[in-house]
């Protein structure tokens, strides 16, 4: 399916299934309000219920828009979720340390030692790791699309900078991203021997996502590692060290949408890199 992310691609399949299954290819105020009750009481999380009413809603539209009756989109009316009372909003029971980077670090090495993998891939996963921790870059949407060919460019800059292209970015917004010299220093080798035009993926992101969960590494506050804890460090750290908003707003992508950043701010790398430096310098997992 193109422009669809390989996560959405699923739902779309569960989703067409139930509708079908549902209705049986009728589309009447009782079978759109079966498909509806049957969605309310199977599904507990309000997102895997918004998932599935509102393909049947879009479906509807198709059908308004192909075969040029109004009556299929006026059936949305029964797929409305239940009003329910919001409840207050709490604080993120995911904590990640630093504690918690070092100890998924020590787990790669000690995976190393006991040849769980082989060294080119215990080194790919320290870069990985570093670069997530220090960067705060999404697992799926990002890192897992970056190439040699863009690492090999920003180590030639000078300061350090990568750049992240619009089809790289959940919100397909291009952005430099700083490289620490410790991250700087772990993904050179992943460099050795590769073309400097390899437009191929620099980071092997499914092999370590399998590892991590078949490891089972726990976290110091409680639940189980998964990749996207690394983007989560960063943002939490980030309120440790009081990491200027602007720039980590900049760099992680996140609380940009607005006006002030689509038509007047565009920061330079160098001033990027600076920035990020001045909070970030201290920083080690060694």
């Amino acid at each position: 399916m193109m422009g669809v992310s390989a996560a959405t691609i699923p739902w779309i399949k569960k989703a067409s299934k139930t509708f079908w299954d549902i209705t049986d290819g009728e589309i009447s105020k009782e079978s759109i309000e079966s498909l509806r009750d049957y969605v309310l009481s199977k599904y507990t999380d309000i997102c895997a219920k918004r998932k599935v009413l509102n393909f049947a809603k879009a479906f509807l539209r198709y059908l308004t828009k192909t075969l040029l009756d109004t009556r299929y989109k006026d059936f949305d009316l029964f797929l409305e979720m239940s009003k329910e009372v919001k409840e207050s909003k709490r604080i993120t029971q995911r904590i990640v340390t630093t504690e918690d980077v070092k100890n998924v670090l020590g787990a790669i090495r000690k995976g190393h030692q006991n040849s769980e993998f082989t060294t080119r891939l215990c080194q790919n996963y320290k870069a990985l790791v570093l670069f997530g921790a220090y960067t705060g870059q999404r697992p799926i949407a990002t890192i897992r699309k970056l190439t040699v060919r863009q690492f090999r460019a920003a180590l030639q800059r000078d300061p350090p900078v990568l750049d992240v292209l619009p089809q790289q970015d959940k919100i397909r917004m291009q952005h430099y991203v700083p490289l620490d010299p410790s991250v700087v220093e772990a993904v050179i080798p992943l460099l050795d021997g590769r073309n400097r035009k390899d437009d191929t993926r620099i980071f092997v992101h499914e092999y370590f996502d399998k590892w991590t969960r078949k490891k089972k590494i726990l976290l110091s506050h409680g639940g189980l590692f998964v990749c996207g804890d690394l983007r989560k460090f960063a943002e939490q750290y980030g309120d440790i060290i009081q990491w200027d908003q602007s720039n980590r707003a900049y760099i992680l992508t996140h609380g940009v949408s607005g006006v002030e950043w689509s038509h007047y701010k565009h920061p330079l790398p160098e001033y990027v890199y600076n920035v990020y430096m001045r909070y970030w310098a201290d920083t080690c997992f060694f």
